[in-house]
C-alpha cells in the first residue's frame, strides 16, 4: 500500500541547508515497530508521523533511526511546512498533540513559530568520559534532557572535535555545546552518541534548554541563535517563562510515496 512522504529542510530557506526531516501523513498510526523501521530506512535524524484529528489538530510522533523520542523541533517545523503548503489547513495556527503535551506552530510572515515547553538546565556531576570526549574542556556542565556544555567563545564551539569512543559510553540522548555568539546572541552544536546521526545539523528541541539558559544569562527575552553545523541553522527565539518559542524557515526538498 502506498503512503505519502515529504522531505523538508528546516531552519533554512535554501535546500541543502538546515536540517532535513521526513514527514509522513497518516490516517491512523502504523504499528510502532513499522514506524521505527521506516525511520531507520529514511536514515535522517528524525522522521515525523502525523494524524489529523476531527478538530483540525494533529497527533504527532517522532523517531530517530534508533528510537522514538518525546520532543523534536525541526521535524515539527518541517511537518507544519507540509501542512501549511502541501495539505489543506484553514488557519495560521496548527496544534499538535505529542508525548510532551500540546505544541503549536504559527505562521508569522515567512517564519514558522513553534511553542514548546522550556527545559532549564540544572547543575550536575559530569561523567568522566563526557569530558574526555572533547578536545576542549567546557567552562561549565549542566543537564536537562541532554548534557549542556558551556564554553567561553564561539570559536571554541567551532573548534570542538568529538571523540565518540568516549561519548558513546555516556548515557544521554544528546549533548548540547554552546557559547555566546559573534553574529547572534548564542551559538550551539548538538552531538548524538550511539547514533548514526553523530552531529545533528539543527536541533529545535535543544533550544527548549538553550533559550531559558541564555535568556537568564543575557537578561533578555528575545534572542537569535545559529547552530554551527556544516549545514547551518538560523533560529529566532523567545523566552516565555515555562514555555519558549522557536521560529525558523523551511523549504520542501522532496515528495513521493513509500510502499509497505
Amino acid at each position: 500500500m502506498p503512503y505519502h512522504i515529504y522531505t523538508v529542510d528546516a531552519f533554512t530557506d535554501t535546500i541543502f541547508g538546515g536540517n532535513p526531516a521526513a514527514c509522513c501523513p497518516l490516517t491512523t498510526f502504523l504499528p510502532t515497530e513499522t514506524m521505527q523501521q521506516l525511520a531507520n530506512e529514511n536514515n535522517l535524524s528524525e522522521t515525523a508521523f502525523f494524524v489529523k484529528r476531527n478538530d483540525d489538530s494533529y497527533d504527532i510522533r517522532w523517531f530517530t533511526p534508533e528510537v522514538e523520542i518525546d520532543l523534536a523541533g525541526h521535524p515539527t517545523l518541517a511537518t507544519a511546512h507540509v501542512i501549511f503548503n502541501e495539505l489543506t489547513h484553514g488557519s495560521d495556527t496548527i496544534t499538535f498533540h505529542s508525548k510532551s503535551g500540546e505544541l503549536t506552530v504559527k505562521k508569522k510572515g515567512n517564519l514558522l513559530e513553534m511553542n514548546f515547553p522550556a527545559r532549564m538546565p540544572i547543575d550536575c556531576v559530569p561523567p568522566e568520559n563526557l569530558l574526555k570526549g572533547f578536545n576542549i574542556a567546557p567552562n561549565k556542565v549542566l543537564r536537562s534532557r541532554d548534557y549542556f556544555l558551556i564554553y567561553d567563545t564561539q570559536e571554541q564551539v567551532e573548534q570542538l572535535v568529538a571523540d565518540f569512543a568516549y561519548l558513546n559510553t555516556v548515557e544521554t540522548l544528546g549533548i548540547i555545546v554552546t557559547a555566546r555568539g559573534n553574529q547572534s546572541d548564542f551559538v550551539c552544536r548538538f552531538l548524538v552518541p550511539n547514533s548514526v546521526i553523530g552531529e545533528d545539523p539543527v536541533t529545535g528541541s535543544a533550544h527548549a534548554t538553550l533559550i531559558p539558559y541564555w535568556a537568564k544569562e543575557l537578561n533578555k527575552t528575545s534572542l537569535t541563535s545559529i547552530q554551527l553545523s556544516k549545514r547551518k541553522g538560523h533560529l529566532w527565539c523567545s523566552d516565555l517563562g515555562d514555555r519558549v518559542t522557536i521560529a525558523g524557515k523551511a523549504v520542501l526538498y522532496m515528495k513521493g510515496e513509500y510502499f509497505i
